[in-house]
């Protein structure tokens, strides 16, 4: 029993070890949302106005509005998430409070470049 203990101590040790992503996850989640944002506005793009008026029409743009918004987001966030990161790494040693109060200006600069990217400078 005493040597069945150690060895699968061992193996939760080695199973619950922490895992690195793929080094390119980041730019393959960016292109797919990329990708679905474009979709989306594309649907709507294409949609006609007149056939808003009958409800059983309302299936495709609002699942077009609903996937378009939310990779939109997600782009917007994750875009704005690697920027802060890489600020992060630039700004190692400044004083914290200095740095919370200008990374925390910084995002909210970093998240409106990327909605106004996203909806065309509108």
């Amino acid at each position: 029993m005493s040597e069945a203990l150690p060895n699968l101590e061992g193996l939760l040790r080695e199973a619950l070890a922490p895992v690195e992503p793929p080094a390119d996850l980041a730019e393959r989640l960016e292109a797919t949302l990329t990708t679905i944002t474009e979709l989306a506005a594309d649907e709507l793009e294409a949609w006609e106005l007149s056939a808003m008026g009958d409800p059983r029409n309302w299936a495709r743009p609002v699942a077009a509005v609903v996937a378009g918004g939310a990779a939109g987001t997600a782009l917007v966030l994750l875009r704005a998430r690697r920027r802060a990161q890489a600020s992060a790494a630039r700004s190692r040693g400044t004083r914290w409070t200095a740095f919370g109060r200008t990374a925390a200006e910084r995002a909210i600069r970093d998240l409106r470049r990327e909605t106004r990217r996203l909806l065309g400078n509108r």
